[in-house]
């Protein structure tokens, strides 16, 4: 459990600079320049995911188990993946109503990730995993649209381009890992039977 806790400590916690001390980042930026500020925050997330993957495996050897979810939580989050792979398609694709009316697409997202993971999973590791990423967005998404509300910058014009992009990209993109990828990324399929 240290593992994962160390590795979410990391990720989440380079995540989160510009929630809790946006100022100290913008004055880091400004004196090593983005490129190696944005070199060092890639590195260091990258080496926090990686231990908090490894740290989360570690946790399903010997499990502990906290509640055991009924079978069919495992159909409501296949369920819920679905819209969060279209709002994670609308954050990384043309501009599109979905991104212009939710704000932080990524961030809604990771939350609908973590929440259909923490619904149908019960151990230990699962809560503490899918739990501090749930957190994470939230405070996150919270923070963000303040500081759009505060920059009152308007949103890109929607195309119609983008639209079918998140929809229709975010659609197969869901059914790719499901069916191709979860198993191999995972070791767990993402449809329970």
């Amino acid at each position: 459990m240290l593992i994962l806790l160390l590795g979410l400590i990391l990720f989440l916690g380079t995540h989160s600079v510009r929630v809790v001390a946006d100022d100290w980042r913008s004055n880091q930026i400004a004196a090593y320049g983005e490129i190696p500020w944005k070199t060092a925050y890639s590195a260091l997330s990258l080496v926090g995911l990686i231990i908090a993957i490894y740290g989360y495996g570690l946790t399903r050897v010997d499990a502990v188990w906290v509640w055991m979810p009924p079978n069919w939580t495992a159909h409501l989050m296949a369920l819920v993946m679905i819209p969060a792979f279209i709002l994670l398609f609308s954050a990384y694709g043309p501009a599109n109503r979905i991104r212009n009316a939710v704000g932080h697409p990524m961030l809604l997202a990771v939350a609908l990730w973590a929440l259909a993971h923490l619904m149908a999973n019960g151990r230990l590791g699962d809560l503490v995993f899918f739990g501090a990423f749930l957190a994470w967005a939230s405070v996150t998404f919270v923070a963000a649209r303040e500081r759009d509300r505060r920059q009152a910058a308007s949103p890109t014009p929607a195309q119609r381009w983008g639209n079918a992009w998140a929809i229709g990209g975010g659609l197969i993109g869901y059914i790719v890992f499901a069916l191709f990828l979860h198993i191999p990324i995972t070791g767990v399929p993402a449809y329970a039977s």
